[in-house]
């Protein structure tokens, strides 16, 4: 069977800078309905278009094709004082941003 709209695909991903640093690896398989729906990237889709299962590729994208480039606005510095204890550089913190939504911060 091969990957085309309204298919339910199954995939396991590896994440990594351009200096070929590990970011992050996916620890159960991702599932999504390919057809353009948002439920991935869009590169990840054009490159799973008519592909059958067990198929296996790298794939480079560019800032623009995943999240965007980084925002240097949308940077905070917060006194190590008012993290919980154990917080660590590399690691994420759940909390409510300035519009009140909860959110994922990651320290850097």
């Amino acid at each position: 069977m091969k990957i085309e709209k309204n298919t339910a695909v199954t995939l396991r991903f590896k994440v990594s800078d351009a200096q070929g640093k590990f970011i992050e690896e996916s620890s159960d398989p991702m599932v999504y309905l390919h057809g353009g729906y948002g439920n991935t990237l869009p590169k990840i889709e054009e490159a799973l278009e008519g592909q059958e299962p067990g198929f296996q590729t790298v794939l480079a994208l560019q800032a623009e094709d995943a999240f965007g480039l980084r925002d240097e606005s949308l940077m905070r510095t917060i006194p190590r004082s008012q993290f919980p204890p154990g917080v660590k550089v590399g690691g994420q913190l759940e909390g409510r941003g300035s519009d009140g939504r909860e959110q994922v911060f990651n320290v850097s």
